[in-house]
């Protein structure tokens, strides 16, 4: 389909008990194409009555979806899948539209999110307890795992279907009933996902959709409401931690995937092209945006001259345009406010001394875009090596042992993930085991997988998405006792 046609064809009103309706206000919400600044189209802008409605419409439909057959709720998702497949192509169209990356890297980014739909289709039909004997012989144990409940699900813009579709899956699978509230900026892909969910046969209620432009304003009744009884939210560790201490007023079942700061660790035997090949993906994978972005390049001293200069010529080769473009390499960032914050980064470590070999500052024109940036010679006290990024900046610092390396990469109060390049296999898992992340990407970029647990420790938040621990954070455990 043209651009035309695949905005069209987007349902523009709110999802609730299974009808499209339009906010009870009237009002409307511009979303904008981040490469030219102006509007594609315009969709619900939700208020707190209508985050009301949705998680009425979710209660009432929780009983009779925690009792649907598990083999139906993954044949749902598995059709879903399906449809998804068959239309990648115009899914990944309007995703470029609404976010701005590449056409190569949305296409990604669906195959990516559907991984998630068929891991938890099969998922649906293993939801186990146990049986057995109490030590004492007086009585039997049985544990059952049952549906935690109405959830409300909160997406970042940066990944719009793969942070949905990451939440939706386990919890379709596990029996529980949604409101999904989308980023403001990139709601059309949910509104799609939405959509298709429905063809697929998800029954009315299950997945209700909330766009908004006021988020704290109008899902923050729900954390009153007795019937929510989960809230799972991707997103900064500034919002997540408001949004945990909320939830903490009702002991609410709270899943946070948050902020990062994560290493890449280059030691004197690495590879120098896998690892530059591998800084590549870690850094620019959607133009920087991502929480899993390499932000911090720590480079054995022997090596860090020749590392940044390869670095360099790869990222001031690379095409920036409109991501509909073909011979595109990287697009917009997401909007002004989010190029204003990379480039205040950038020129902070510049100020205090930092070296520039490429980039450093906004490309002119229409778009939010700027220029990949390699900086050498980062001051400890920049901003760049404490904070997230979110951009295609890769600030390069030296070690000189192993333990200075470690301790340069621990030294944040997050921990997401960490990348590490060595040819050495005791050194792999040594490093491995002292790096206080939630995930590491050994001589790789790359760590994301529906079959893996995502998520960090520390300030980067808590539970895990993916993989056969993520339909846990929609299940709680009944113990029943009986007498032998």
């Amino acid at each position: 389909m043209s651009e035309a046609e695949v905005l069209a064809a987007v349902p523009k009103g709110l999802l609730i008990g299974g009808e499209w309706r339009p906010a009870a206000s009237g009002a409307r919400l511009a979303v904008e194409d981040p490469a030219t600044g102006e509007t594609l189209c315009e969709v619900a802008d939700g208020s707190a009555d209508d985050a009301a409605a949705a998680l009425a419409a979710a209660a009432a439909a929780q009983v009779a979806w925690a009792v649907h057959p598990p083999r139906e709720r993954g044949e749902i998702l598995r059709r879903a899948f399906e449809l998804i497949a068959a239309r990648t192509d115009d899914l990944a169209l309007l995703m470029t539209l609404e976010m701005g990356k590449s056409l190569a890297e949305s296409r990604a980014e669906i195959t990516y999110a559907n991984e998630f739909l068929r891991w938890f289709s099969e998922e649906a039909v293993r939801l186990d307890g146990r049986y057995a004997t109490s030590p004492n012989g007086a009585n039997r144990l049985i544990t059952m795992r049952q549906a935690v409940g109405p959830c409300l699900l909160i997406t970042p813009w940066n990944f719009p279907l793969a942070m949905g579709a990451r939440k939706v899956g386990p919890a379709v699978a596990a029996g529980c009933t949604m409101v999904v509230k989308p980023a403001q900026q990139t709601p059309l892909s949910m509104l799609a996902f939405a959509a298709i969910m429905t063809e697929a046969g998800l029954p009315p209620g299950v997945l209700n959709i909330l766009t908004t432009s006021q988020a704290g304003k109008v899902t923050d009744p729900l954390f009153d409401d007795p019937r929510l009884r989960k809230v799972s939210f991707t997103g900064s560790t500034e919002i997540g931690r408001r949004i945990a201490a909320r939830a903490m007023d009702r002991v609410l079942r709270v899943s946070m995937e948050l902020g990062g700061n994560a290493p890449f660790l280059v030691f004197e035997d690495a590879d120098l092209d896998a690892a530059v090949e591998g800084a590549m993906l870690a850094k620019l994978r959607n133009v920087g945006e991502a929480c899993t972005a390499a932000n911090r390049f720590h480079v054995a001293a022997p090596l860090a001259d020749e590392f940044a200069s390869r670095l360099a010529e790869r990222m001031k080769a690379l095409r920036l345009g409109r991501g509909t473009e073909p011979d595109t390499d990287l697009g917009p960032l997401i909007d002004q406010t989010q190029r204003e914050k990379v480039h205040e980064l950038v020129a902070d470590a510049v100020g205090r001394g930092a070296k520039t070999l490429t980039g450093g500052g906004p490309l002119d024109g229409p778009g939010y875009f700027y220029r990949p940036t390699v900086l050498t010679d980062v001051p400890s006290d920049s901003r760049l090596l404490s904070e997230e990024v979110f951009g295609p900046v890769a600030p390069i610092v030296s070690f000189d042992s192993e333990d200075e390396a470690v301790e340069a990469a621990n030294k944040t109060e997050y921990g997401l993930v960490a990348y590490l390049f060595t040819r050495d296999l005791a050194r792999a898992l040594r490093v491995s085991e002292r790096l206080e992340t939630g995930m590491v990407g050994l001589n790789q970029g790359l760590v994301s997988n529906a079959a893996a647990p995502f998520g960090g420790i520390k300030q980067s938040g808590f539970g895990r998405e993916g993989g056969y621990e993520g339909i846990n954070e929609y299940l709680s455990t009944k113990y029943v006792a009986l007498p032998s």
